[in-house]
């Protein structure tokens, strides 16, 4: 047994362009109310990861403004339109995040070739690598993990990540290898709210619901990690 690992637990946070203005940025509220490091993702929108120049300079003011934040790490990935990394810019986007630690998320499960994506990584100075094993989850994409892990020999961290929860975690961590994971230990709350529009949805036909929310539950966090820490 190896004396640690790493859980890493994504909370997801949304603030109007305007409050950034003000220093108001939600990254800051988490800094200011927890004691373990918080790294945030960049990335200007939804869907594939090949970037425009105005998504890129987005890109470049939001790091700037997390490291004024005090962010103790920076997520972020960008790829070419023919599926590798896009390395260019991902040195230049390493380069605004110095000094701080960087991890490649998951638009590496995008990629045509993980092999060569985890050396170009490793060579650019990422510190970890966020993986499903480019599966629709960390389980099915298992094998690739373990590979990647043999693979990268401690060069670069390996963190699955991908639909893990306390009925697989132990299989993906004694199956892969891996020393850290990536969850979102989520559970559902429902609204306060007594008046209900139930006419009304607030986006797509297929979002969430309008009267119950997500938000990181501290009973499954605490049991993924007396699991994590009963196998690792």
């Amino acid at each position: 047994m190896l004396e640690g690992f790493l859980m890493e637990v994504l909370v997801v946070l949304s603030c109007a362009p305007a409050c950034w203005r003000v220093g108001s940025h939600p990254a800051s509220v988490v800094k200011e109310n927890v004691q373990i490091p918080v790294y945030v993702m960049i990335r200007p929108r939804g869907g594939d990861f090949l970037y425009t120049d105005r998504e890129v300079e987005v890109m470049r003011k939001d790091i700037e403004l997390m490291k004024s934040h005090k962010a103790d790490g920076l997520v972020l990935g960008a790829l070419t339109e023919d599926g590798r990394v896009d390395v260019a810019l991902c040195m230049e986007l390493l380069a605004a995040c110095r000094p701080l630690p960087v991890t490649f998320h998951r638009a590496f499960d995008m990629v045509h070739d993980p092999s060569v994506a985890l050396e170009t990584l490793a060579s650019l100075g990422f510190e970890r690598i966020l993986t499903s094993g480019c599966d629709s989850s960390a389980l099915e994409g298992l094998l690739l993990i373990k590979r990647l892990v043999e693979q990268a020999k401690g060069r670069i961290i390996i963190m699955p990540g991908g639909g893990i929860t306390e009925r697989n975690l132990q299989r993906i961590l004694e199956g892969s290898g891996a020393q850290e994971f990536h969850c979102s230990a989520r559970s559902s709350r429902e609204s306060a709210m007594k008046f209900r529009n139930a006419n009304v949805s607030m986006g797509a036909s297929l979002s969430a619901p309008e009267y119950s929310f997500k938000v990181a539950d501290v009973t499954k966090v605490r049991t993924l990690n007396a699991i994590a820490k009963n196998t690792l």
